[in-house]
């Protein structure tokens, strides 16, 4: 973990609301592993000062990329960010998704923008499986010709059938993985809550493994504020564990999911 001040290198519209961030980071670039984020310094924010955390989309020793979308004070003040503006950061942060096994099929799941949290290991993957993407409509459906142009087969759904199959991820998902060998499949899942609660559900009762990205709001990003715990299963019952420190990458057995 590093915290380094850096350069704002480029700052554009990627797709519809969406917007890449991309820094001069030599420090934080070289050291990420899939799966980690960031913390970041928005400017201007008065007394807002906590950071916000970021997944990290592309890293190399250059720098390293964030795609977000607006949906908050933070975010919607990072829109003044210019290139050549000075921000501050601290990462790689969290564990990162774990080497995938070579003898079973990779799948990668995401909803809205958490294909970027995977492009990194879709990358870096020796094999290449598939990939479901879900959002609710076209606008959101991110990455697909980047993660193609890797070698991976994706199949896009939306909410609203603008593209791919109509409904949820997971519409497309359960037919395609009734077809499957089950016991060879290794699931990495990036999104919603409710999305990560349902990949977790199947790979449990269908007996495979899913490394589920964690959401929740990771204020401090180093362990100290305790704002992002969630409840592990041990062998005696449960204990809180931190998204930000102990994840957010969690296999699906080990969380107790809440209500």
């Amino acid at each position: 973990m590093k915290q380094e001040k850096t350069t704002v290198v480029e700052h554009h519209n990627f797709q519809g609301e969406y917007r890449i961030l991309r820094l001069a980071a030599p420090e934080v670039g070289p050291r990420v592993l899939p799966g980690q984020f960031l913390e970041l310094q928005v400017p201007r924010l008065g007394e807002r000062i906590l950071r916000r955390p970021f997944s990290i989309y592309q890293a190399g020793p250059e720098g390293v990329a964030v795609l977000y979308k607006a949906v908050g004070r933070g975010t919607e003040a990072m829109a003044a960010i210019q290139p050549g503006d000075e921000v501050d950061i601290i990462g790689p942060l969290g564990n990162g998704y774990p080497e995938a096994d070579t003898g079973k099929t990779p799948v990668l799941v995401a909803g809205g923008y958490g294909n970027a949290a995977l492009y990194i290991l879709a990358q870096r993957m020796q094999k290449k499986g598939i990939a479901f993407f879900g959002g609710r409509s076209a606008i959101d459906i991110l990455l697909v010709k980047e993660f193609e142009e890797l070698g991976w087969e994706v199949r896009p759904t939306t909410n609203d059938g603008t593209l791919g199959t109509e409904g949820l991820v997971t519409a497309a998902f359960d037919p395609w993985m009734a077809a499957q060998d089950k016991s060879k499949l290794e699931l990495f899942v990036c999104g919603p809550n409710p999305m990560l609660k349902a990949m977790g559900d199947r790979a449990i009762d269908n007996g495979f493994t899913a490394w589920l990205s964690l959401d929740r709001n990771m204020a401090c990003g180093v362990g100290a504020c305790l704002t992002c715990v969630i409840k592990r299963k041990t062998e005696t019952g449960w204990e809180w564990a931190r998204c930000c420190k102990d994840g957010p990458i969690f296999e699906s057995r080990e969380i107790l999911w809440e209500g």
